[in-house]
């Protein structure tokens, strides 16, 4: 059977559009296999050994819970940040690695399938939403399975509320989160994100339906393939959808890295200690947006600014901000689907964090 390469506007879609079930079955199980691993073995364990320890959790680096290279005041900046990047790879070397080989797995399998396209922008993200809570992945490792999404047909609502849900609706980091902090700063967290699932992401729906349905994929006829046809076909498509992946969104990141660790080490460690005002409200809402942290770093670091006795406003915002998205996520986004959608939903993130921040200032402080 032939493969096939097809470009819808500005997707890429790699491997064969048929739907015999071997491929599916094939491609199936290799999702089936990278998810257990990088869940069993990685990722959940590593969640529910922080939700034990809860107040006693260590966050030793700049935008990570560890350092492979400790970091000091003293060192010169560039130092710093070159350190600092280098504990931000090594932190996320597991679940990039998932991001990409998962994204790559959507990818090859999702062509293969017939689904009910649907322009209901609620029903999509509810889709992307649900698929998005099970993952385990940080809104930096998560990246490439959105764009894997996206390639393969998935609507862009769809893609970003997985994207989206994944760090901040896991089950794991909600438990840590609800019993970590008072039950009306946690109960706002957990709204400002609904906002933006169900307020922010159906309106930037309904603003891109043209650019979303600008191209669909030639689906040839279902052929019979023998076991080893189908398995050399499968890893083809696989190997070639992952090398896509991996040359539109590995160097990104890279730069990712680089840009996250400069603007941590260029923030003064005495900042969040100010008096609160709206401009520097502002300020912690674009930065708690913009750094690439971790799976959780939200919740473990937010509770060690309030306990070291940072304003509550600022707690708050860095709450809603921090981990539900990231410059590499933006990105992405912006090389994937359009700067503009990745500029929109960075703003949408960073007024939530700043209408956290006034709510928390006018009813909670």
């Amino acid at each position: 059977m032939a493969s096939t390469t097809v470009t819808a506007g500005h997707r890429e879609i790699s491997g064969q559009s048929t739907t015999p079930w071997l491929p599916v079955a094939l491609t199936l199980a290799i999702l089936v296999l990278v998810a257990s691993i990088f869940w069993i073995d990685s990722r959940y364990p590593a969640l529910y050994k922080k939700f034990h320890q809860g107040a006693n959790v260590r966050v030793r680096g700049a935008i990570t819970f560890d350092n492979v290279l400790p970091v000091t005041p003293a060192m010169p900046l560039p130092k710093r940040v070159a350190f600092t990047t280098v504990n931000w790879l090594a932190a996320n070397r597991v679940g990039m690695t998932f991001g990409f080989l998962f994204g790559a797995g959507l990818l090859s399998l999702l062509p293969r399938l017939k689904r009910a396209a649907t322009n209901n922008p609620y029903k999509n993200v509810l889709w992307g939403t649900l698929a998005g809570v099970p993952l385990g992945v940080c809104a930096n490792c998560v990246a490439p399975i959105g764009q894997g999404l996206y390639a393969s047909g998935v609507r862009r609502e769809s893609a970003l509320a997985t994207m989206i849900s994944s760090p901040t609706l896991n089950v794991v980091v909600l438990a840590a989160l609800f019993s970590l902090f008072p039950l009306p700063l946690a109960a706002l967290k957990l709204g400002m994100t609904f906002l933006v699932l169900l307020v922010f992401l159906p309106r930037l729906a309904a603003k891109s339906v043209s650019a979303d349905s600008s191209g669909t994929c030639a689906v040839p006829a279902a052929e019979a393939l023998s076991w080893n046809h189908a398995l050399f076909t499968t890893l083809k498509t696989y190997l070639k959808n992952l090398w896509y992946l991996l040359r539109t969104a590995g160097l990104l990141m890279l730069l990712a890295a680089a840009l996250g660790a400069l603007a941590i080490e260029l923030i003064p460690q005495t900042a969040l200690h100010a008096a609160v005002t709206p401009l520097r409200l502002t300020a912690v809402a674009i930065v708690g947006t913009f750094l690439p942290v971790p799976m959780a770093f939200d919740v473990f670091a937010s509770f060690v600014a309030l306990r070291s006795g940072v304003p509550l406003p600022y707690v708050a915002t860095l709450l809603c901000t921090l981990g539900a998205y990231s410059v590499y996520s933006f990105l992405v986004t912006g090389k994937a689907i359009s700067w503009r959608t990745a500029s929109s939903v960075f703003a949408a993130i960073s007024l939530t964090g700043i209408l956290a921040g006034i709510a928390t200032a006018a009813f909670l402080s």
